[in-house]
């Protein structure tokens, strides 16, 4: 999919926040893992990104815009659990005589009764795989997997101001050689962790 310049601009503004604001800031030693690392990244967005004002939301923060429409969010109810099928998209296809159609250079096995026809290949963009085959109308024509050729022989990252911000979760020039910097101050405020006390100046 291609960005336009004003979507390519915001996400080139997060990532620039997101590494003046939180890699600049994180303390390697902390990490262990990617579970480590996920964990301060969930924090620091929910902690201070989110509770942060924002000059593309004339000033205010995402957590309030976000709240303020409240009362027009609309549950998805039973089709949460369909809601990555929500997003597949529709291909036209033609089904080979060996029951098969190419997607991304790979093959596909169809039902064979579809041979001959045109058919809508059900793509999961991210995975970049097909997971179904439909008609024009939509109704569901069955499944398609990946081609076995043999079986198919025989059939086919300056940090901004925190804003708004819990005034324990600010830090200053210095704060990261004086004890826990933003990020980990973050993580366990947001997790309900005690907080680590300040280390002394070597004297």
């Amino acid at each position: 999919m291609q960005l336009t310049a004003v979507a390519k601009g915001k996400l080139e503004r997060y990532h620039r926040t997101c590494r003046a604001g939180f890699l600049d800031e994180l303390d390697e030693r902390h990490i262990t893992c990617l579970e480590d690392l996920n964990a301060r990244l969930w924090a620091w967005v929910e902690q201070v990104y989110h509770r942060s004002e924002h000059a593309g939301l004339t000033g205010m923060t995402p957590l309030a815009r976000y709240q303020r429409d409240l009362a027009h969010i609309r549950q998805l109810g039973p089709r949460a659990a369909q809601l990555d099928a929500l997003f597949h998209h529709r291909v036209q296809r033609f089904v080979r005589k060996d029951g098969t159609a190419s997607y991304q250079g790979r093959r596909f096995e169809l039902p064979y009764a579809l041979s001959g026809k045109t058919v809508q290949l059900v793509v999961d963009p991210h995975a970049q795989r097909v997971v179904g085959v439909e008609d024009d109308e939509g109704r569901s024509l069955g499944e398609a997997t990946p081609l076995d050729a043999l079986g198919n022989a025989h059939r086919t990252r300056h940090k901004p101001d925190a804003v708004g911000v819990d005034p324990a979760l600010r830090s200053g020039p210095g704060d990261r050689a004086a004890g826990p910097n933003l990020v980990e101050i973050a993580h366990r405020h947001h997790h309900g962790l005690p907080a680590l006390a300040p280390k002394k100046p070597q004297e």
